[in-house]
């Protein structure tokens, strides 16, 4: 039987997808061949974009959930002109652009970073928030659509419930989600695992549900029709779909729906690959081609997708021409400005915990940011998120006027939601919840970090001083385990995470400064949930000497002439060590305060500056509520750190830093101790 051109371009991908695995000898073959009938297509019939403007700002967003299907991903992306068949053939090799699960590369048309499942279409719902969002303020001239391809695998990652509850409660219709559901994963068949009903499940989400033949074109086209037309709720398709689309064996029987096609070449599978290629229409012996009435279809598709995306921009440039603040505020949010903020005339109380110092800026931000969405996992008045919220008000089910998301008990969706929101662009994702919980949150914000994305993380109630809520809410280990991040390079060269722990709300103000100004990775704020006493100002006034915060070390006080001691601390400890330095000199023992909100930073300064303060030759005191690593980078070999040791306790905090020995008094005596004095 002839087949028609839409049956070879499926084919065609189902070719290349085989290939590319094959000759790199790694990859996963099986999935990328049974989507090809969908993600053909999508992008030949259906997706928005501009093949001259990868970035332009009103295209259609296509989010790939299960990572290991890079090869459909390229293969289609090589039809449309975004790579070519010499990078297929270098698939999964050092200095490839086709890495083996695909890496956010906008400018080839990969919307996301994806490997980690259940992450990418909850990157998906956050970037159908977003655009919610911007369509809310600048109407109708500025909306599109978001896709998103997820598996079997991601259906079942926890993360899929927090993302399905939450784009059905909000009624993201802009939100379409196609299911590749062929039954197998990596090692099983699903019904080893699983035997729920996944179309009713998302229908109680509220969700529209469609469950069609994943290879059926007519099907495919229908669905999507339905999918773009609906208006209140978002939609799923449930595409059933075989495994290894197409794949034979030696003796030309099918090898199609096997577990062993998942995760390896089809050869080391037991499938042929020549005939497998023979059989669906291509040369077994060059099998990197494109079919010439692929390319033609392709072409000629291109070139509706350059007219329509033409078309917008002249009703964009009509309709600037008429709102010309609103179209400087579209340009301002996507090239991500910021307002300019006096940080130092910013008041705030003495003495008050910085958790509080920041709801004061956010609850500014409100005000003076219109792009900046803020998010918290259910506890907006704990983390004080809630400055921000009573400023604004929050996203409801075809209401997205309001800035704030509660994202409900779920902290690693709402990381993921808002890398999803910073990836689509327009808007500054904030988001908030305990330290401690951040430990759910770490795949998202790995994701970020590797990504480049500006999330800024509002992490409170950062020590043992959480007191009688007990060592479950009191983080620990958690810093040393964020600060990592300043350790780890992106691979842009730059610390894939700024990590900011303020000493007191003078800092806090210069934390969110930097937070603002850094648009290349995320920023991690750690706040505390009890008052701090305002440093000493050292000759100036308290906020003018926190502006020295922006080189993530710098001396708070010290005493007349050279110092007996470097004592440094971030956050609550400052403080603590303030009151040792007063003891301490009683006893004639000269010190150096040293307050490092951000090692990261410090790192980065030069050498002369880098001196001035952690001066060569004077011995080193560390003092952090956390694990003693964290303050290594500081102490050094010859250093001292007093530190936690084990998990906090349930007491009041006071009790706490007199058991745990925390105060002033202890730390002078830990200080003449290590001096020897």
């Amino acid at each position: 039987m002839t087949k028609n051109v839409n049956e070879r371009a499926a084919d065609n991908i189902r070719i290349l997808s085989m290939a590319m695995v094959e000759k790199a000898n790694s990859g996963h073959p099986g999935g990328a061949m049974g989507g090809a009938d969908f993600i053909h297509i999508l992008y030949s019939e259906f997706l928005r974009f501009d093949p001259a403007d990868p970035e332009w700002i009103n295209r259609d967003r296509f989010f790939l959930d299960p990572g290991h299907m890079s090869p459909m991903l390229y293969s289609v992306l090589t039809f449309t002109g975004n790579y070519s068949l010499d990078d297929l053939k270098q698939f999964r090799q050092w200095g490839s652009v086709t890495p083996g699960h695909p890496e956010l590369d906008v400018k080839r048309g990969v919307e996301n970073t994806s490997g980690p499942l259940g992450q990418g279409h909850t990157m998906a719902v956050g970037a159908a928030i977003a655009e919610r969002f911007l369509a809310a303020r600048f109407g109708r001239l500025f909306e599109h659509k978001i896709y998103a391809y997820i598996s079997d695998g991601g259906i079942q990652e926890e993360i899929s419930q927090g993302a399905g509850r939450l784009a059905g409660h909000l009624g993201l219709n802009n939100l379409i989600m196609f299911y590749d559901s062929n039954d197998i994963q990596l090692s099983t068949e699903t019904s080893a695992v699983t035997s729920e009903d996944t179309a009713d499940k998302y229908r109680a989400w509220g969700w529209r549900v469609m469950e069609i033949d994943g290879h059926s074109h007519d099907q495919i086209r229908g669905a999507l029709r339905m999918a773009v037309d609906e208006k209140v709720k978002p939609v799923l398709i449930i595409g059933r779909t075989v495994m290894g689309k197409g794949l034979i064996d030696e003796a030309e029987n099918s090898f199609e729906g096997k577990t062993s096609t998942h995760g390896q070449p089809v050869t080391h599978a037991g499938a042929s690959f020549k005939k497998s290629v023979a059989a669906l229409g291509g040369d077994p012996e060059n099998p990197f081609l494109i079919f010439s009435d692929v390319r033609k279809l392709y072409e000629e598709n291109l070139n509706i997708r350059k007219a329509e995306a033409q078309a917008w921009r002249e009703r964009r440039d009509a309709w600037a021409a008429e709102n010309p603040s609103a179209a400087r505020q579209l340009q301002s949010f996507f090239a991500g400005d910021v307002p300019d903020i006096d940080f130092n005339a910013v008041a705030q109380k003495e003495n008050d915990a910085t958790r509080n110092a920041s709801a004061t800026l956010l609850s500014l931000f409100a005000e003076k940011i219109p792009n900046m969405i803020v998010a918290s996992a259910d506890l907006a008045n704990s983390d004080k998120t809630d400055g921000f919220l009573k400023k604004s008000k929050p996203f409801m089910k075809g209401d997205f006027s309001g800035a704030f998301l509660h994202a409900g008990v779920s902290e690693l969706t709402m990381a993921a939601v808002a890398n999803g929101m910073a990836l689509h662009g327009g808007v500054i994702p904030v988001c908030g919840t305990f330290f401690v919980f951040s430990d759910y949150m770490k795949p998202a914000v790995r994701l970020a970090a590797l990504m480049g994305l500006p999330v800024k993380y509002v992490w409170t109630h950062d020590a043992f001083r959480v007191g009688e809520d007990g060592p479950t809410h009191q983080p620990v280990e958690q810093e040393a385990q964020i600060r990592l991040m300043e350790h780890l390079k992106n691979h842009h060269g730059e610390n894939s995470m700024l990590v900011l722990r303020p000493a007191d709300a003078p800092e806090t103000n210069i934390a969110w400064k930097l937070a603002l100004e850094n648009k290349t990775t995320p920023t991690a704020l750690i706040l505390s949930r009890q008052g701090i006493k305002t440093l000493p100002a050292k000759g100036a006034s308290r906020i003018e000497a926190a502006t020295m915060a922006a080189k993530g070390a710098y001396t708070v006080a010290e005493s007349d002439g050279s110092p007996d001691v470097i004592m440094v601390a971030s956050g609550s400890e400052v403080a603590t060590l303030v009151e040792a330095a007063s003891l301490l000199a009683a006893d004639g023992v000269k010190t150096r305060i040293v307050s490092a909100p951000s090692e990261g930073l410090f790192r980065l300064q030069d050498e002369k500056y880098r001196q001035s303060v952690m001066t060569p030759g004077i011995p080193v005191f560390c003092l952090t509520a956390g694990l003693p690593v964290t303050m290594l980078g500081f102490a050094g070999p010859e250093g001292k750190v007093w530190g936690m040791e084990s998990f906090g306790f349930s007491a009041a905090y006071g009790v706490l830093d007199q058991k745990l020995g925390f105060t002033g008094e202890n730390v002078a005596k830990e200080v003449k101790k290590f001096l020897n004095k």
